[in-house]
């Protein structure tokens, strides 16, 4: 019987090896530029294929660090998070 350890190692090794050639399939690098330039340039891309596509992202970055943000502040103010970590008395 096969333990959930080499399941995960399993699903570990296929993660890498199909993740690493659809990043280097979705992202076009250039050995000589970096990553930045190469995000941008992908930016550039998807921008002048549908310019509706830049606002969408936009908004769902804005909503995720807005969720993000208030579940930090409800941790804070409605669990004993400050007194856990020794802030509070």
């Amino acid at each position: 019987m096969i333990g959930a350890i080499e399941i995960l190692i399993i699903a570990v090794i296929f993660g890498i090896i199909y993740g690493r050639d659809a990043i280097d399939k979705t992202f076009r690098k250039s050995a000589n530029e970096g990553v930045v330039e190469s995000m941008a340039g992908d930016l550039k891309d998807y921008y002048e294929e549908d310019p509706k596509r830049m606002v969408k992202l936009g908004v769902f970055v804005v909503s995720v660090v807005s969720f993000l943000g208030l579940g930090i502040y409800w941790a804070i103010t409605r669990t004993d998070f400050l007194k856990m970590i020794g802030l509070d008395q």
